[in-house]
């Protein structure tokens, strides 16, 4: 067994799309919203029996893996390294070829957090070690989260990762140059390179990825030097190949199945703060690292939940940033509410004070609006008009961000009374803002989805739904084959899948997918694939199907697909007889009528015994 078909074993398929999207249990499949486009009705098929999806919006299927790497776009190589673990597998790398510069980096970045860490508890760490647990962080703390220490010296990691080979290979300089950890220098007038750590003298707080892979640092400065060093507090990680700040969200890989029990992801702002919550026992906790949150970061939470309670420092830089990531939350129409700590404390500084003042913070928190209302209003006197204006202004820009009717019905209503201001007009001012900025546009592949179903017709459509149901049910096979010819199947791939699928079944008198799937790949036809789509449709379409259900839908399939094959040859004949008489071909034209009347004559009298 490959390495690749042992972690497809023992992996579950649902389980590891579940960490990307909610799903449900129909019958003895699941179902979901697509992730790869937007659709209001599911149309993800998943079988934790074959341990293959399909979506009928998009096209898109597969296996696990193909699933990991669309929704990752990761390589393959990547995507065996990021499911390994996940399935307990120690990938055995025999051939360095194939080890991406990706997983390299990656590796490079790991031995980094581990050396810092061991750096951490020796003697140039002392200082750095007192600051953690100053801050009352505790041993386990500072060691479940990897905090670490980078010694104050030019190179010492440099030459640290330059000693330690993997796969036989040593490390670059420009892989680790890439990984974002050495900066080049110019030496000699410029006619040569070297390099030196970019981190120096820094508590070093590793950045993970969401799926347990550290991709970056951020670097404290030393407490000693706080008041004489340049360089500014906390310097980060450049962006790099494994490592984009607007996609990553600090500790998300620890809290991601928190948030999915709570159904909910509180967001703060620092990583100390997150760090902070986790120790205290609220683990469903993510921070942005002082910054708005993006598109993407907003994105990655709705893999795990619809509710969002963002909890910012109550100081400029704080709001601007919460107000924004507002916006963010809005646009992709998550519910939002916005935790407001007592006296304007920042979470680390509330939970070592009193951790109950966070927890009744949390649960306390207010609708995003009801906020956003106070928080607008505050100190202002609302009799004046150009106050009242400005309200009305900002409020409506809010709630047009708002896509449930019912809330939009509600903030109108509370702002007219807030305000004093006619709630027809308010609707009427709502109507005329433009669609607000920021809000997600309808993705490529749900154009590509729509444009892939108006292009299939319906009797493309009806061909598929009795391929699925025959794969479901395989003892009509033979009723099926009696009474419908392949030439009647509207496509020719399914002209070919059918004739592929008689044969089978002629030869073997049962069907066994594995069996079949073998028998269609020999034939290198790609006609595999269509054998997971038509399992997944009929497992939707007809998983509760009893027999004689099952028959009456194949006979009006049939009929229907007749009817359509016919049509297409009354046309066909029709085009003939045009042509015939105008040539005068008076014996040939009879022929044709005849047999013109005789087609006609079967479309509508069609009825199958």
């Amino acid at each position: 067994m490959s390495q690749s078909e042992e972690i497809k074993k023992k992996l579950d398929i649902v389980e590891v799309i579940r960490e990307y999207t909610p799903v449900k249990a129909v019958g003895a499949n699941f179902q979901a919203l697509c992730p790869f486009h937007n659709e209001k009705t599911p149309s993800f098929v998943i079988s934790p029996d074959k341990q293959i999806w399909h979506c009928f919006g998009c096209g898109r299927g597969g296996d696990v893996f193909a699933f990991v790497m669309e929704k990752e776009g990761l390589g393959f190589m990547e995507t065996l390294r990021l499911l390994a673990p996940k399935a307990g597998v120690v990938l055995k790398y025999e051939d360095p070829a194939a080890y991406s510069e990706r997983n390299r980096l990656l590796d490079i970045l790991e031995l980094s957090g581990k050396y810092y860490a061991h750096v951490l508890t020796t003697a140039p760490g002392k200082v750095a070690k007192e600051y953690l647990l100053k801050r009352e962080l505790s041993e386990e703390t500072i060691s479940d989260w990897h905090l670490g220490y980078s010694p104050d010296s030019w190179d010492s990691l440099y030459n640290f990762l330059k000693a330690r080979p993997i796969s036989g290979k040593k490390y670059t300089d420009e892989e680790i140059f890439l990984a974002g950890l050495i900066i080049k220098k110019d030496q000699a007038g410029g006619s040569a390179r070297g390099y030196y750590d970019r981190f120096r003298d820094r508590i070093m707080f590793p950045i993970w990825d969401v799926n347990n892979n550290i991709v970056a640092f951020t670097a404290r400065i030393n407490p000693a030097k706080e008041k004489t060093e340049k360089m500014g507090k906390y310097i980060n990680s450049p962006q790099t190949g494994v490592y984009d700040k607007s996609r990553i969200l600090f500790a998300l890989n620890k809290a991601k199945n928190d948030i999915r029990k709570e159904d909910l992801a509180i967001v703060v702002e620092g990583q100390m703060d997150a760090i902070s919550c986790h120790q205290h026992g609220f683990k469903n906790v993510v921070a942005s690292s002082g910054t708005a949150l993006t598109t993407e970061q907003v994105a990655l939470i709705k893999r795990f939940t619809n509710n969002v309670a963002l909890c910012f420092d109550m100081d400029d830089a704080g709001q601007m940033a919460a107000d924004r990531g507002i916006k963010e939350v809005l646009a992709q129409e998550l519910n939002l509410k916005i935790i407001v700590l007592p006296y304007g404390k920042d979470p680390d500084e509330c939970l070592k004070n009193n951790p109950d003042d966070f927890r009744q913070a949390v649960r306390g928190a207010k609708l995003m609006l009801e906020y956003y209302l106070e928080k607008i209003s505050a100190g202002l006197d609302l009799s004046q008009l150009d106050n009242k204006q400005l309200v009305v202004k900002k409020m409506l820009d809010m709630i047009a961000k708002v896509h449930n009717k019912v809330e939009r019905d509600f903030w109108l209503h509370k702002l007219s009374e807030s305000v004093e201001v006619d709630e027809a007009l308010l609707r009427e001012n709502l109507e005329k803002i433009s669609k607000p900025e920021g809000v997600v546009k309808s993705s490529q592949p749900h154009s590509a989805a729509k444009s892939q179903e108006a292009a299939m017709s319906r009797e493309e459509r009806l061909a598929e739904l009795l391929l699925a149901i025959l794969i479901k049910f395989p003892e009509f096979i033979s009723y099926t084959v009696s009474n419908l010819e392949p030439d009647f199947m509207a496509a020719s791939i399914l002209m070919r899948f059918y004739n592929n699928l008689i044969i089978y079944y002629n030869k073997f008198t049962s069907l066994s997918y594995e069996d079949f799937r073998v028998y269609l790949e020999e034939k290198s036809e790609g006609d595999e694939k269509l054998l997971d789509k038509f399992i997944l449709l009929g497992e939707k379409d007809f998983y509760n199907f009893e027999t004689n259900q099952v028959k009456n839908e194949i006979i009006k399939i049939i009929v229907e697909l007749k009817k359509y094959g016919w049509q297409k040859k009354i046309k066909k004949l029709e085009k003939t007889i045009a042509l015939a008489e105008k040539n005068g071909q008076n014996a040939e034209l009879e022929v044709l009528m005849n047999e013109l009347k005789s087609l006609t004559d079967q479309v509508q009298s069609l009825n199958i015994n």
